[in-house]
């Protein structure tokens, strides 16, 4: 689908059907919105005389957040998250003239931003034209993050409580934990270099921003408290792996520490047994009367006073 809308000289806003009828007159500004587009109108991307490479760039999915300087525009790859920890990208031209967005699933942010200059023109968004445009684009794309980093931030907090409160998590504990941490290494992968766009934005002696500087400024604002929080949520969650695996580790030596005991009670009598199970002719004790339960008595004894030299060690509560 592609979507065309143009503010003319004299601040009426317009919608043209076809990208000829948008070119063959002269605007304020005008936003085309390629959204899921078909190879058709795919191809109309090349009728605005865009680098190649730009063009290229938007034709290959999944590339990083970066900013390309053109002699007349500027190139923006930006990308967006959704709850289930999707990456989507949007590519973005811009000018002091035009908006032109490709994307090739459906952002409600997108459309939320074009209702607003349609319908109602929220914020003042027609006025301060293509800066505003692509402030607003940018602004709802980072808002995106904000759900999907405090739900990864609740989901840790989650596990940690599971972890003190069921010591004895099992394995699916672990793989959890490891999925929280590749969420957040696509989040930091996405959400660093979008911070990087922004600081080169603000500060780029190419783009004239004028007043709308400082609600770029308030994009990167956000995007460091979300670069800090994912900080924070990957540090924790390499605590609670560490803090699993001690405590499975702390587990498995004593259940070893155990298994060790009983081998250390059951050696004695074990050489006894074996002693008076070999076949010897010549054994006096085979022939006395009480010589079973002597050595049985001793046998036991033996097992008492192990134990009970080891009994503190088996009273020892767990972690």
């Amino acid at each position: 689908m592609i979507r065309i809308m143009a503010m003319d000289g004299t601040g009426e806003l317009h919608f043209p059907d076809q990208i000829n009828d948008l070119l063959q007159q002269t605007w304020n500004w005008y936003w085309v919105d390629f959204s899921k587009p078909t190879p058709e109108e795919a191809k109309k991307l090349e009728r605005f005389s865009f680098h190649p490479l730009a063009v290229k760039d938007c034709f290959y999915y999944f590339q990083k957040p970066k900013l390309d300087y053109y002699d007349q525009y500027q190139f923006l790859v930006l990308n967006a998250f959704d709850v289930d920890y999707q990456v989507h990208e949007v590519d973005l031209f811009f000018s002091h003239r035009f908006v032109v967005t490709y994307h090739f699933e459906q952002h409600n942010e997108i459309d939320t931003v074009w209702e607003r200059i349609a319908n109602h023109n929220i914020g003042g968004l027609r006025e301060r034209g293509p800066a505003g445009i692509t402030y607003k684009i940018i602004d709802k794309l980072v808002d995106s993050y904000f759900p999907t980093v405090q739900n990864i931030e609740h989901q840790l907090v989650q596990y940690e409580n599971d972890l003190f409160d069921h010591p004895d998590a099992s394995n699916r504990f672990v793989r959890d934990i490891f999925k929280m941490r590749k969420h957040l290494l696509d989040l930091r992968l996405a959400i660093l270099p979008m911070r990087d766009l922004l600081y080169r934005i603000v500060n780029s002696r190419h783009i004239h921003l004028g007043n709308e500087k400082y609600y770029y400024l308030h994009i990167h604002e956000h995007l460091e408290k979300l670069s800090q929080s994912i900080e924070s949520s990957t540090n924790m969650a390499s605590d609670i792996r560490d803090h699993y695996m001690s405590v499975n580790s702390h587990r498995l030596n004593k259940h070893m520490m155990i298994l060790t005991i009983i081998t250390v009670i059951f050696m004695p009598l074990t050489f006894i047994a074996g002693i008076y199970g070999m076949n010897f002719k010549f054994m006096p004790e085979l022939e006395w009367r009480y010589g079973y339960f002597v050595v049985i008595g001793v046998m036991v004894t033996i097992a008492i006073l192990l134990t009970i030299n080891y009994r503190g060690f088996f009273t020892k509560d767990d972690i």
